[in-house]
């Protein structure tokens, strides 16, 4: 709970903190004023410093996703790469760091969309927009318009089946398991290189794929 300061209201991103970490633990129907206002502990007069509304709060909420979870992959599948190899390792950066890729905020999002048509429509434009960025990095490695779509399913839809079973496998799990996640989706195997700057990216060496 925030310290109150008299004729302090808060910022915008301490209620939408607050707002998210609702959204993730409760779902959208918890997101409300009162009970925002009680966690951060503030007014309720407060909130509306920063928002004037609740729907106002909650299109932020999915511009937050939006910018986190698809920007951030859609620059992965963008990031310098030799090979479709080291393309698909720096996607793979998105699934093991929390700060480029919110699996439980996605996940939250997906619920959510179930009893909102109008979110619904934005995440099947967004997952378009994600499933296109992984098939134009298939391209740019050469593959034929069909294949690399119907690779870029298999990647997305992988990781979209993590998301919604709500997998959660450790660091030391999931990660020497990438190799063959790659040689699966891409038909081709990382170099040593590849796979030693990106273990090296996630603070582990080879010795940890078990080669």
């Amino acid at each position: 709970m925030a310290k109150k300061t008299a004729g302090w209201r808060g910022s915008e991103d301490l209620w939408l903190e607050a707002a998210y970490q609702l959204l993730i633990e409760q779902g959208v129907e918890a997101v409300k004023v009162m009970p925002l206002a009680k966690r951060v502990g503030l007014s309720r007069t407060s909130f509306y410093g920063h928002f004037d509304s609740r729907e106002a709060l909650l299109e932020a909420l999915i511009a937050r996703w939006q910018a986190k979870n698809t920007g951030n992959m859609i620059a992965r599948t963008q990031a310098f790469a030799e090979t479709i190899a080291e393309a698909l390792l720096n996607l793979f950066d998105c699934w093991l760091r929390s700060e480029l890729f919110d699996a439980q905020l996605d996940f939250a999002v997906r619920n959510w969309a179930l009893g909102d048509a109008s979110l619904r429509a934005v995440l099947e434009a967004t997952d378009q927009d994600r499933i296109a960025a992984i098939h134009a990095m298939f391209l740019r490695f050469g593959f034929g318009a069909k294949e690399a779509q119907v690779r870029a399913f298999t990647v997305y839809y992988t990781q979209i089946g993590y998301v919604s079973m709500m997998v959660i496998e450790p660091s030391e799990v999931r990660i020497p398991r990438m190799p063959l996640y790659v040689e699966t989706f891409s038909g081709t195997s990382a170099s040593s290189s590849e796979l030693a700057r990106f273990v090296s990216r996630h603070g582990m060496t080879l010795d940890a794929l078990q080669l």
